[in-house]
């Protein structure tokens, strides 16, 4: 089968392309998945690299989303010819991923995909569109449920998607961009008014500033999610799933006692089964969303090593979706 496969040459030294390699052998309660669509995230372009945080296993086939066919099944969850996804666990990382035309993954892993979606659409959303989604639903969960939220990273997969879904439901979205020239585009997807990142990214003592979001889907860390937390209305609620900008986070107490605010971390990775599952439902309905042409770059297996360059150096916008099957 050909395979996305990223090899160790000698110390801190990578190569990576498109290779044959034998097809993988299923064990007990676990599956082969014969794949039609998976995705990129800025977590398979390090792993493209050797970055020891995300892969350590090489060679490694790339890909931390897939969709396809259940084609054997040595689980009694699943039989063959069924439509199943895979997001997260140790899939890309250290346990070969979805950049291949069969995968093999532990049953455990395994989503049975809702109905009313194609896996071409679901793999859009991918990885970023579950933490979308389950960022989303934080919101909901804790209360906000209308009113003004500001998005990070908005060009992001993550952010661009959380700005459509946002807006399908109702909210105002405030979009961040370091991309000007993508002004056009995140309007387009559904926000109505743009920051440019070098007007917010300026470190403020004050420990708070005037109240102006409900909300807060943050992609990015470090110094935008303190300004941002800064910004909260009282009761208001901040999500946290990125660190593109930094991991550290520099803040204080105030907006929390003062304001009641809430800060609540996303993982799409380990996040237990059955939430998965009510977020997947969620996308396939109440959050699916018109504008996936929009935000989608489809590509072919041949096509992800300049992709992973793109998000490397900050170029990319969007998604990137890659037919495999």
């Amino acid at each position: 089968m050909k395979a996305y496969i990223v090899d160790k040459i000698e110390a801190k030294k990578f190569e990576s392309g498109v290779k044959e390699i034998d097809i993988p052998k299923i064990e007990e309660d676990e599956v082969l998945i014969k794949t039609t669509y998976s995705s990129l995230n800025f977590k398979d372009a390090l792993s493209s690299v050797g970055n020891p945080g995300v892969t350590r296993v090489f060679p490694h086939v790339t890909g931390i989303d897939v969709a396809g066919t259940v084609s054997e099944s040595n689980s009694s969850k699943f039989s063959v010819g069924d439509e199943v996804l895979v997001t997260g666990y140790d899939m890309g990382m250290n346990t070969n991923g979805g950049h291949s035309e069969f995968v093999k993954v532990p049953a455990s892993w395994v989503v049975k995909k809702p109905k009313g979606i194609s896996d071409k659409e679901i793999m859009t959303y991918g990885t970023a569109g579950l933490t979308a989604a389950l960022s989303v639903n934080e919101l909901l969960n804790n209360g906000v449920t209308s009113g003004e939220v500001l998005v990070t990273g908005a060009t992001g997969g993550v952010g661009s998607i959380a700005v459509s879904i946002l807006s399908k439901l109702g909210f105002d979205v405030v979009a961040i961009s370091g991309k000007e020239d993508k002004i056009p585009f995140l309007k387009e997807i559904g926000a109505k008014e743009v920051i440019l990142r070098n007007t917010f990214d300026i470190e403020n003592k004050k420990p708070m500033v005037s109240e102006r979001f409900d909300a807060v889907i943050d992609t990015v860390g470090g110094n935008i999610l303190s300004e941002a937390l800064k910004t909260l209305k009282y009761d208001g609620v901040a999500t946290c799933c990125g660190l593109t900008a930094s991991f550290e986070l520099s803040t204080n107490v105030f907006p929390f006692i003062l304001r009641g605010v809430r800060l609540i971390g996303i993982d799409s990775v380990e996040a237990k089964i059955e939430k998965k599952i009510a977020a997947w439902e969620k996308i396939a309905s109440d959050f699916k969303i018109s504008s996936l042409d929009n935000i989608t770059n489809e590509i072919s297996i041949y096509e992800i090593k300049d992709a992973y360059s793109a998000l490397l150096e900050g170029k990319a916008v969007g998604r990137y979706l890659v037919k495999i099957g």
